[in-house]
């Protein structure tokens, strides 16, 4: 059986990102305006809020690089439901159970408002017009990067994620990164023939097994700076052994198994910025509440004991 997201072998293949519109310092538009003709939104402190779950790996990143590069003020943040139903992610959280400042209750409302023929799944992360209503992109790869180039006039800090001299080879990290790992978990976990499970389970591990030796003598993945990559990267990582081994099959060990890979792990989860945006609570109850298909009994694990990552 195949779905929108699934291929004829069986493989997970994720849809693309609909909504691409980029904000930035040199838009013509003017404040308040939409975008100009190529597509750039203007840079506005305070206009564009960040919609995210903080059961999401996409989503959890450009948290994390919006903490660390001090955009707080900049980019307002509205949380969802870490629950799903038919209509998608919910404002649930919010009294009335509507977000208080786009005034709505799922966020497939903002997406029918750009695009009344839009028939996908609504993704987080998606930045939205506070003025319009409007999505201006739900394109997660392409969001932290801008936080790092386009916000920088707004950013209150300067932790350079994206240092010039790393880009090549850091791109090249990243997208390894992301098909083996980010989102080789997923193909993994959604993969409906045993063929494309194990293919995408041996890569994973594969790269799991390089990442673990790079990190032998660095203590983090470019030395002793944090950088985008390391950001991409720790949002599987840490929920590897709460989700990612049980309920997507990735158990040929757990995280907490391979010495280097966990080591750097938890000192990222200590680093502010990290560990305190992550919410175990949240992450277990999407991924064992919202998958009917990998867990019908909605049954939610107790562990596993998550003191190690404070330890």
């Amino acid at each position: 059986m195949t779905t929108a997201e699934t291929s004829t072998r069986g493989e997970f293949v994720r849809q693309p990102n609909r909504f691409t519109g980029r904000v930035t310092a040199d838009s013509t538009s003017g404040p308040g305006e939409g975008p100009d003709d190529q597509g750039r939104w203007p840079l506005e402190a305070g206009r564009y809020r960040l919609v995210w779950s903080k059961a999401c790996p996409w989503a959890h990143r450009a948290v994390i690089v919006r903490g660390l590069l001090g955009l707080q003020d900049a980019i307002s943040v509205a949380t969802v439901d870490p629950i799903r139903d038919e209509r998608g992610w919910r404002f649930t959280l919010d009294e009335g159970g509507r977000d208080p400042v786009l005034g709505i209750g799922f966020l497939a409302e903002a997406y029918a408002a750009t695009d009344p023929a839009y028939t996908g799944r609504v993704t987080v992360p998606s930045l939205v017009d506070t003025v319009t209503g409007q999505v201006v992109t739900n394109d997660y790869p392409q969001i932290t990067l801008d936080f790092s180039t386009d916000w920088a006039p707004l950013a209150t800090r300067s932790p350079e994620l994206l240092p010039a001299e790393l880009r090549p080879e850091m791109d090249a990290l990243i997208e390894d990164i992301f098909q083996d790992v980010n989102n080789g978990v997923y193909r993994c976990g959604f993969a409906t023939t045993q063929e494309a499970y194990e293919e995408a389970y041996a890569r994973l591990f594969a790269r799991l097994d390089q990442l673990e030796a790079r990190l032998a003598g660095r203590r983090f993945l470019f030395g002793e700076r944090i950088t985008e990559a390391d950001v991409r990267l720790f949002t599987t990582l840490v929920r590897f052994d709460a989700v990612y081994h049980n309920h997507f099959k990735c158990n040929r060990n757990k995280l907490a198994e391979m010495p280097n890979l966990w080591r750097y792990a938890r000192e990222l989860f200590n680093t502010p910025g990290f560990g305190d945006t992550v919410d175990f609570d949240q992450i277990k109850r999407h991924y064992y509440g919202t998958h009917a298909n990998l867990n019908p009994s909605g049954i939610v694990p107790a562990g596993p004991d998550l003191s190690a990552w404070t330890a």
